[in-house]
């Protein structure tokens, strides 16, 4: 289908379901759940990796264990199946995406219903261009088809990936499937996906069209098990965000990647600090881990409370990068008002020093935009300390650990309950 087909079937379907906008009204905070690639990839090979395979057996289990091991009670809602779950063949009469009879062998309409019996929510994968990443059907003429099929098994998220497909019909072509999903009448959050291939070309894409389109879009390069690759993502929004944070906000959100806490690749400090960011930038949780073996002390960063609900912020305003010193990065959000003018704010250091010793580093919270004349109380959220009250042209001092982070929120005095809470 070209690109003047699509826009036409588009222009066709105004009157049953806009094509102007994603009208959903999903996705107020950013989402947060669990979705397979990071950790599982495309493992589809049950009889060597049984509990690891792309299979209904490990999103049954995934979602027996966000209930029992409190993900769900604390926000974890979305239980999400990426790439690799497809047959080969589309149906010969239907044209409908099949899934792997194999390792799927109840259908996802049966597994959707037993994710949502668990009172979670189901989310599936699909790609725009003629095959997934992984090499299956892709939804590239059929967009209407797997719309529909996506709202007949109740899927209540769709990752829309970007693979097979020319990046010039990319946002006709998300525009499109916005609208055939609006068309269904079936709430779908929709995470798109073609700014993480125009950005790394040079191209930049319109996040306008992707503000009024999708709920979330990921905006650069896949994440990888790696400190490497979490600096490389936070570095490339701190020197982006004069243009991506805008179009950030209650519906529609900046999407850095999965989570990788909990994995091989970072250690407990590391953790921490991609939490702390991903916090400040309002981005999606979303956990991708074997939640059976997780560490305790892993699992319980993913269960803090107060990085949740700095992630979760009413608000919806995504934080910025505001200084950096001495090699340590300070990130910035501010948190929905108590009362007029009276903010709290959640502050991040997070250090890219390898010298071997927590570092010390001093800022004014005037350097970080925190004006209030009372002062702020200060608690680390890790830690649970709280610090002395601090005003605008004193110092806030702390120590960071290598390539660690120190998460505060800061109360302003002018909040009756500041020292309550």
């Amino acid at each position: 289908m070209d690109i003047w087909k699509i826009t036409i079937i588009c222009f066709l379907s105004i009157l049953t379901s806009p094509c102007s906008g994603l009208d959903n009204g999903l996705a107020l905070t950013p989402p947060m759940g669990w979705m397979q690639w990071q950790r599982y990839r495309c493992v589809v090979d049950c009889d060597l990796y049984p509990d690891d395979c792309i299979s209904e057996k490990l999103f049954k289990r995934t979602a027996d264990l966000m209930v029992s091991d409190g993900y769900l009670a604390a926000g974890y809602e979305y239980v999400m199946i990426d790439d690799c779950w497809m047959s080969f063949e589309r149906d010969p009469k239907s044209f409908r995406l099949q899934p792997n009879a194999t390792r799927f062998p109840s259908g996802i309409k049966a597994l959707s219903k037993y994710i949502h019996s668990k009172g979670l929510k189901f989310g599936i994968y699909a790609d725009y261009g003629t095959h997934t990443c992984g090499g299956y059907p892709g939804s590239l003429n059929y967009l209407s088809i797997d719309a529909q099929t996506f709202a007949d098994w109740e899927v209540d998220y769709l990752k829309f990936d970007g693979c097979y497909v020319d990046q010039s019909e990319m946002e006709e072509g998300y525009a499109a499937m916005s609208g055939f999903l609006n068309r269904t009448g079936r709430p779908i959050v929709y995470s798109c996906s073609w700014p993480a291939y125009m950005e790394p070309s040079g191209i930049k894409p319109n996040y306008k069209a992707l503000a009024k389109y999708c709920n979330l879009w990921r905006n650069w390069d896949d994440i990888d098990d790696s400190w490497q690759s979490v600096s490389s993502i936070m570095s490339w929004f701190g020197k982006n965000q004069d243009r991506i944070v805008p179009m950030a906000g209650p519906g529609h959100w900046n999407d850095p990647d999965m989570l990788l806490v909990g994995n091989f690749g970072l250690s407990y400090e590391q953790s921490k600090a991609q939490l702390s960011v991903w916090a400040i930038l309002a981005a999606p949780f979303i956990m991708s881990v074997d939640l059976k073996n997780i560490r305790p002390e892993l699992r319980d960063l993913l269960l803090n409370k107060d990085v949740i609900a700095i992630n979760q912020d009413a608000l919806g305003k995504q934080g910025t990068l505001v200084l950096e010193k001495n090699n340590i990065s300070i990130w910035v959000r501010q948190l929905k008002p108590h009362a007029l003018n009276c903010s709290s704010y959640a502050i991040a250091f997070v250090s890219h020093r390898t010298d071997g010793y927590p570092y010390r580093i001093t800022v004014k919270p005037s350097k970080l935009g925190l004006f209030n004349e009372d002062g702020y109380l200060l608690q680390d959220v890790f830690d649970k300390i709280e610090r002395p009250i601090t005003t605008p042209e004193e110092d806030i001092v702390v120590r960071v650990k290598p390539s660690g982070a120190v998460l505060l929120k800061a109360k302003p005095l002018c909040d009756s309950n500041a020292i309550q809470h």
